[in-house]
């Protein structure tokens, strides 16, 4: 299994898989600081009518259009929550379930009266993703990987996440100090010059960003758990922020592979014909490695502690 038939069925899925998990726990590291880690959640909803629209309008699941039309969803849930909010009289996160419930409702009557028969684009690709289905057809062994004709064939989601957690990666680093000091002080921010509402909608956007990107191959499952077990279960492994992020990225990638993993042999293993979704089964981890961490890490008695800049 780890000569071609691997390389063929399995290695993009699980770098996928990975790098899906990676792009979103980078952001969901400040946002469980800032305790927005439902912002997360609530972005991997209000895409899915986005996303319909999106390849109503291309023809195609292969499409940046599906990409823009779920930025422009995120964009119109923003204003809605706003809208919600002020006309209302509620307090922001109920604004926030009310937006973000009723758009992912209005995604999934869109896909039902859409014609999607001819693409894997339903409600059980909204949920759980495609990861199982995006195989690399032109593989023959590690070979191809210096192949150009076979690398000209891997699923277009491979590339695009990779840019998207390049994209996460980059704005970290960049970004550090002023993410670190807002989130840690915001009034210090201030003092210091620093825009903290544009650091905060920047981090939002990122984090938008992040869950479009994942959202098409991955499904809303991991998106909503990797933004928010990887980071929490970091969180209690450290003081240091630093060491959070690198503790967040460590547990993402376990969570990935060990998910995809037992998820395809898992079943087989206690005597069952059919593999799980490999989706369920990498939020299934992320979420146990989580509980594992709030038994037995260092810092788990804690409470509400800030980490250390």
């Amino acid at each position: 299994m780890m000569g071609g038939e691997f390389v063929m069925l399995s290695l993009t899925p699980i770098l996928i898989g990975v790098l899906a998990a990676v792009a979103c726990a980078l952001p969901g590291n400040f946002l469980v600081l800032r305790r927005q880690a439902l912002i997360g959640d609530a972005i991997s909803h209000v895409v899915l009518p986005g996303i319909v629209v999106g390849f109503l309008l291309s023809g195609t699941v292969n499409s940046w259009a599906m990409m823009a039309g779920a930025a422009g969803a995120a964009v119109v849930a923003v204003a809605l929550i706003e809208l919600i909010r002020r006309l209302g009289g509620i307090e922001p996160g109920a604004a926030m379930g009310v937006a973000f419930t009723s758009m992912f409702a209005f995604g999934v009557l869109l896909l039902e009266q859409s014609d999607t028969s001819s693409v894997h684009l339903d409600v059980q690709h909204a949920l759980y993703g495609n990861l199982e289905s995006l195989i690399w057809v032109e593989a023959r062994g590690w070979g191809s990987l210096l192949d150009p004709v076979a690398l000209a064939g891997l699923p277009p989601e491979l590339p695009r996440i990779a840019v998207v957690a390049i994209l996460m990666l980059a704005f970290t680093v960049i970004f550090w100090r002023p993410l670190k000091i807002s989130t840690f002080d915001e009034g210090f921010a201030r003092v210091l010059g620093m825009r903290t509402n544009l650091i905060g909608f920047g981090l939002v956007i990122m984090a938008a960003i992040a869950a479009v990107a994942a959202f098409d191959a991955v499904g809303s499952i991991i998106v909503i758990a990797m933004f928010i077990c990887p980071p929490a279960a970091a969180r209690l492994m450290t003081n240091r922020l630093e060491h959070q992020v690198l503790w967040s990225i460590a547990f993402a990638v376990f969570s990935a592979v060990v998910g995809y993993v037992l998820a395809g042999y898992g079943p087989l293993w206690l005597g069952a014909e059919d593999a799980v979704s490999a989706a369920g089964m990498i939020a299934t981890v992320s979420g146990l490695v989580l509980g594992i961490a709030a038994l037995y890490a260092p810092h788990r008695q804690r409470s509400g502690a800030p980490a250390d800049a």
